[in-house]
């Protein structure tokens, strides 16, 4: 198919070395469309960009083969590309200070204006944090926020699979080009997400994954929503840098405690003690956004348990535990504590963590 030729303006001048966002907007404020940048002079530009990238854009910006590929992409029905002039661009990254110029979309491209909440977290995340933020998701997106996360493995793939459960779906922000998926292990979930919610990217097809990017996109997982929920995080996690980003945008910042003795429960507590929301239900994040909550699900059914594995569970507690302490405060054999765990493994009820140890799951 052939580019409409403002979209193809537009693509030129996004894809010209040296022309990031920043020069991109200054460029529009000047000359107003990219059809007048493209036919300014190097000297007028010169005025605004440096002038190997003035010269850059009077060379006519990003090569033919490089448009033919993206023309391709697009006829995909399900492909989009949205620029700063179009209406389906997404209002709520107006209001932040560097909206991208224009992002590549796959899916449903209604889902970019609807209401939203990021929901982010460690990758290495505990069984029982991977739960709560799929049940979380789930529920928010019953109650019409669109889940908002990073696709990336742990509690961002948790989020997209509740939100993609509930009714308002879910939408993922990657680092890469369209064209790539990343993390390889999530191509299945990023299918579900094209199919049946939105991916969106400031970065062109064919861009891999630079560690740089991730950080960057970060302020677009907070800046489409109304607010961000982290569900499990360690002190050095990137998931900060998503919360720190929406508190900067005015936005609510939401966290879950978890054990004090658990590292990715460090980052939620620190979160806590700087002002974020401590958020136990997600009805504490609806009532805090003058939401209301969606209809009661019926209660679920509860694995029957006998008085053995009862008594395990009330030793164990909430906390992570090894074989032997769990033998201390139960007065069992190792082999009895272990065919216990077994059938509560089973059950749903417990789960099995690196380094020996156990964890009851709420």
């Amino acid at each position: 198919m052939a580019l409409d030729k403002d979209l193809e303006s537009w693509l030129r001048l996004s894809l010209v070395p040296g022309v990031g966002d920043q020069s991109l907007r200054k460029l529009l404020m000047a000359f107003g469309a990219p059809q007048q940048i493209l036919a300014a002079s190097h000297a007028t530009l010169a005025k605004i960009v440096p002038a190997a990238v003035a010269a850059a854009i009077c060379d006519g910006g990003a090569g033919a083969d490089r448009l033919d590929a993206i023309a391709g992409w697009l006829e995909n029905p399900t492909n989009h590309i949205v620029t700063l002039a179009d209406t389906a661009y997404p209002q709520a990254l107006l209001q932040t200070p560097d909206p991208p110029p224009l992002i590549y979309v796959k899916g449903r491209i209604g889902l970019l204006n609807h209401d939203a909440l990021a929901v982010v977290g460690s990758r290495s995340a505990t069984p029982q944090g991977i739960a709560n933020a799929e049940s979380f998701a789930q529920a928010l997106s019953d109650a019409g926020l669109t889940i908002v996360s990073g696709l990336a493995l742990g509690i961002d793939a948790a989020a997209h699979r509740g939100g993609l459960a509930g009714a308002a779906s879910s939408l993922a922000v990657v680092g890469t080009g369209l064209d790539i998926v990343y993390p390889a292990r999530n191509r299945d979930l990023a299918h579900r997400l094209a199919a049946e919610g939105v991916i969106i990217s400031e970065f062109p097809l064919g861009t891999p994954a630079l560690a740089a990017n991730f950080p960057r996109r970060n302020r677009l997982i907070s800046g489409l929503a109304r607010g961000c929920l982290v569900v499990e995080a360690a002190l050095q996690s990137g998931s900060l840098i998503t919360a720190r980003l929406a508190n900067e945008q005015g936005k609510e910042v939401f966290a879950v405690p978890g054990s004090i003795h658990s590292p990715l429960s460090k980052g939620c507590h620190l979160l806590i003690k700087q002002g974020a929301k401590l958020a136990e239900s997600a009805q504490d994040i609806l009532e805090e956004l003058n939401l209301p909550a969606p209809a009661a699900a019926p209660p679920a059914a509860t694995a029957s348990t006998d008085p053995g594995a009862q008594a395990l569970l009330d030793g164990l507690g909430f906390d992570p535990c090894d074989i032997d302490t769990l033998c201390a405060r139960c007065g069992l054999k190792s082999a009895a504590v272990s065919s216990l765990l077994t059938q509560l493994e089973i059950e749903g009820q417990v789960a099995a963590l690196p380094g020996g140890l156990y964890q009851r799951r709420r």
